[in-house]
């Protein structure tokens, strides 16, 4: 028998255990997204999945397995999705019927009001979406403009004309955002589950996204003030303002500062790329087609979603340009320093030139004094060496020594230049 892997059975099981809710016109949904303020990637888990079985619990619900990150069960006469994401958890309600008030928010009183002051985080976003047959496409324009705002109101065909969506992507007085989507007579109740599911991770996405924008903001003035420093200094680094000391001390006081920023905002700004790419291709499949001529979607996206997204892009790469400036910069004030340093070494080996040259002549200086202090001394001992002899002949002692002083001299100064060439070999 082969053996499986350990995780086999759990990795294949991940694939469907997300289901999408089977939905049948009219009814309604009711979504909420909760995100810890700070640091939500390393949140402990345990308390999100306590603080669901904490609301189960009071409806006589089922809990979620242990460690699980998501959950589909009843909660009284609703049905409830919840999931578990990287950085934030949402609370699905799926009601059947909808209300005589368009989008009334009543719905989210099944959350009690005690239990949602103490949910582990903060609203990130809350939506109400209604699910209704089609009707002609005129009186569906009608109540399009009374639930939307007409100058930011998105619509579309979807999925081969089997639901029309629509939205402003607004908050309303009540906090939520709204959602319609009318359904064809034929639609499936999956499909009708899928289109739901699309616009809440639409919505949510786009805010999870979003929240990149005001970082983005507020780093850019940052950015603007660190590279006009760095020109600046840039420029006295190339007049020779500033002395090398000074240079590499601003240097390392915007590098510092830079890595930082990029430290500190490189989560952020990889996790809005990533939500990005998720709206972008959640609206993909839904394969929107224009509906009575008003924008679709995709639209709504490229003209109002896009450019934030390109703002905070375009800080990131300037914060990296910025990086990269400062590292040549670096380098410059290197090669300053090591051209300094070579201009140092030149002159100091030029003065030992000069220090070596006045030794040598400082030494053949003292070299000829010592040849002659050296025959003087010798002249003296040969002089009373050879007198005996001078006398005899008949020579004076001043004779004697007037015949021997060149050639004790030439024998001494012989003697001394021998010596010092073995000592320079």
């Amino acid at each position: 028998m082969l053996r499986d892997h350990p995780r086999r059975y759990e990795l294949a099981n991940e694939l469907h255990a997300r289901p999408f809710p089977a939905l049948t016109a009219p009814c309604r949904a009711a979504f909420l997204a909760v995100k810890r303020e700070e640091d939500a990637v390393n949140r402990d888990r345990n308390e999100d999945r306590a603080h669901l079985e904490a609301l189960l619990d009071r409806f006589g619900g089922d809990h979620p397995a242990p460690g699980a990150t998501h959950f589909f069960g009843q909660l009284g006469k609703h049905r409830l999705k919840w999931e578990s994401h990287t950085e934030f958890v949402t609370y699905t309600l799926f009601s059947e019927g909808v209300a005589d008030r368009p989008f009334d928010g009543s719905v989210f009183d099944v959350f009690p009001a005690d239990w949602l002051e103490k949910i582990p985080g903060v609203r990130l976003t809350s939506a109400l979406i209604r699910v209704e047959a089609q009707t002609p496409p005129d009186l569906m324009a009608r109540k399009l403009s009374d639930w939307f705002v007409p100058e930011s109101l998105a619509t579309s065909h979807v999925l081969d004309g089997s639901a029309v969506v629509a939205s402003d992507f607004r908050i309303d007085p009540a906090g939520h955002v709204r959602f319609a989507v009318f359904a064809a007579n034929d639609m499936g109740a999956r499909r009708a589950g899928r289109i739901v599911q699309r616009l809440c991770e639409i919505e949510t996405y786009k805010t999870m996204a979003m929240l990149a924008l005001p970082r983005a903001r507020s780093l850019s003035a940052d950015v603007g003030r660190m590279d006009q420093e760095l020109s600046d200094l840039v420029g006295r680094l190339r007049e020779g303002e500033t002395g090398t000391d000074e240079t590499l001390e601003g240097l390392l006081t915007i590098g510092s500062e830079l890595e930082t920023m990029l430290a500190r905002s490189a989560f952020r700004f990889g996790a809005q790329e990533a939500y990005e790419r998720l709206v972008n291709q959640r609206i993909a499949v839904l394969r929107e087609e224009r509906f009575g001529g008003r924008q679709t979607f995709a639209e709504f996206m490229m003209r109002r979603f896009d450019p934030a997204m390109r703002t905070c892009r375009s800080v990131q790469a300037r914060m990296e340009a910025l990086a990269e400036r400062a590292k040549r910069a670096g380098d410059l004030l290197s090669t300053r320093v090591n051209v300094d340093r070579a201009n140092q070494n030149a002159a100091l080996l030029k003065s030992m030139d000069g220090r070596a040259e006045a030794q040598l002549r400082l030494q053949k200086t003292v070299e000829g004094l010592s040849v002659v202090a050296i025959s003087y001394y010798a002249l003296g001992l040969v002089s009373a060496l050879l007198y005996p002899l001078g006398a005899q002949a008949g020579m004076t002692k001043e004779m004697v020594s007037a015949l021997v002083v060149l050639p004790v001299v030439a024998l001494v100064w012989f003697v001394v230049r021998r010596i010092r060439q073995h000592v320079e070999k």
